[in-house]
């Protein structure tokens, strides 16, 4: 039954339907570009027991495995993209990327 009232064709979709759909077949993931992403930069990894967690206190310093003045890692969901410096915008701290990093290549889990 073609005439029946909850069958569609494309010519009957609206034009903002159409528009989308027309959008998200040239650009199939412009609909994720406004997807936020959290972001983490990390100065610094190390290892300590817990010991010396337990006595942790103000003034305290723990040692890292970077050198002084090497790049930070900066992650987007969890994920290692790019490598970067920090700098002073205005009255904020942020981090300039020096470099971008190579896909992993994972297709996932």
């Amino acid at each position: 039954m073609s005439s029946s009232p909850s069958s569609s064709s494309s010519s009957s979709a609206p034009p903002a339907a159409e528009e989308a759909r027309g959008a998200a077949g040239s650009q199939p993931f412009a609909r994720l570009r406004d997807v936020t992403c959290p972001v983490s930069v990390i100065l610094g990894t190390g290892v300590i027991s817990v010991r010396a967690c337990l006595a942790l206190a103000r003034n305290s310093v723990i040692r890292l495995r970077q050198s002084a003045g090497e790049d930070l890692q900066v992650f987007v969901g969890g994920v290692p993209v790019a490598r970067g410096e920090v700098v002073i915008v205005e009255d904020s701290t942020a981090i300039r990327l020096t470099e971008m990093l190579p896909p992993t290549g994972g297709t996932g889990r």
